[in-house]
């Protein structure tokens, strides 16, 4: 995979006139360390076994389909709900709240599923799934080069990763510049991270489609028709149905209140579990050195990722169940194409493997324990 930045000349004539505009492109080649190959290729040899002695499929299966019935049908009866017969305050509210939990967990366990193709065996299947992000405001085409290709293969290397490149608001390694404000970022984090979703919806897939850029230094590929109909056709759904249709059922102030509250929870909740996963003490980061053509990172692939990538509550059924396995963070970077319901079963082949190579696994054992070593990364680095 090659990093491309593009970088603007301006081209003057003889006389001083401008005369055009020069893209200079500069390739930075990625490299990993193939000297402890080993470790991957024994556990994935294990991780086929698994499926192949049990005789079942990698994707997902009833349960999985019996989750995402109850996720859209509660997404559909609490707008209904909402909308149509507007209880009182107090109720309307919490069901305000619910509803925004509900987007994020359907973001979690079908969308998510879905973009990585483990959702079902059916590509159609997958493809409906994961186009239920656009049901929910956001865009999946641009989400699926910037989660499946910039954030799962260069998972915490700057410039990148657009996962970590949350400036100028966070610092969250030793290479970001420092602001005098990031000394704060611990107390004033969780609630930065309600507006993400916001932003993720009405600015970042914006700038992503005007600029035709993933992040600092990965353009887009090319957007195709269906894609560009996709995009501008979702957001105009998305703003009719839970926005304009409410407005005219329940007032414009109600409307404007309850949809920006549903939000509100969905980017919390959204940004506290991906953070959890890759941004806490104990983690690595890289960064590229300035005007280099070559990054030799010096693990392989997979060791990266375990050294970039933590567990949390691995313990708990219900949690998993909510966060569509997101808490078995390291699992899903080494095998997204495997569906979440088969991770706790991946977890023990995994650290057998790990403490037999003599390979850093991290897991906390509460996801309370992850959030407060968070906090304290943040406190950490915006402080130093």
């Amino acid at each position: 995979m090659l990093r491309i930045e593009k970088k603007e000349t301006h081209i003057l004539n003889e006389k001083g006139i401008f005369a055009g505009i020069f893209l200079n492109i500069i390739i930075l080649q990625v490299k990993f360390n193939n000297n402890q190959a080993a470790f991957f290729y024994t556990l994935r040899s294990r991780v086929n076994d698994y499926f192949k002695t049990s005789k079942i499929k990698s994707t997902g299966n009833f349960k999985l389909y019996a989750k995402a019935a109850i996720l859209l049908s509660s997404l559909i009866g609490l707008y209904i709900m909402l909308v149509f017969f507007t209880p009182n305050l107090l109720i309307s509210s919490i069901l305000i709240l619910l509803l925004g939990f509900v987007m994020a967990l359907i973001g979690f366990n079908i969308m998510h599923d879905g973009s990585h193709g483990s959702f079902s065996t059916n590509r159609r299947v997958n493809a409906a799934m994961a186009y239920t992000l656009n049901l929910l405001g956001a865009n999946a085409f641009f989400w699926t080069q910037k989660h499946n290709v910039n954030h799962h293969t260069y998972t915490n290397i700057e410039g990148i990763d657009d996962d970590i490149d949350i400036k100028p608001f966070f610092r969250v390694h030793h290479d970001q510049p420092k602001k005098w404000f990031h000394k704060y970022q611990h107390i004033y984090g969780l609630f930065l991270y309600t507006v993400t979703f916001f932003f993720w919806v009405y600015y970042n897939d914006f700038k992503k489609y005007f600029t035709r850029k993933i992040a600092e230094h990965t353009v887009i590929k090319s957007i195709s028709l269906k894609e560009h109909i996709i995009f501008w056709a979702s957001k105009l759904i998305h703003i009719s149905i839970f926005v304009a249709i409410p407005m005219f059922m329940v007032g414009v102030i109600p409307t404007i209140i309850g949809y920006s509250a549903a939000l509100l929870i969905t980017g919390l909740v959204v940004a506290v579990v991906f953070q959890l996963a890759h941004i806490v003490e104990d983690i690595n980061f890289v960064t590229p050195e300035e005007q280099a053509e070559v990054l030799d990172v010096e693990s392989d692939w997979a060791v990266h990722q375990m050294k970039t990538t933590a567990n949390f509550a691995t313990k708990s059924r219900i949690l998993t169940w909510m966060l569509g396995g997101l808490n078995f963070q390291v699992e899903h970077h080494l095998f997204p194409r495997i569906s979440h319901v088969h991770y706790p079963k991946l977890n023990e082949i995994l650290k057998s493997t790990c403490s037999e190579f003599n390979v850093q696994y991290v897991e906390f054992r509460t996801m309370g324990g992850a959030l407060r070593s968070h906090m304290l990364h943040l406190k950490k680095i915006g402080r130093e």
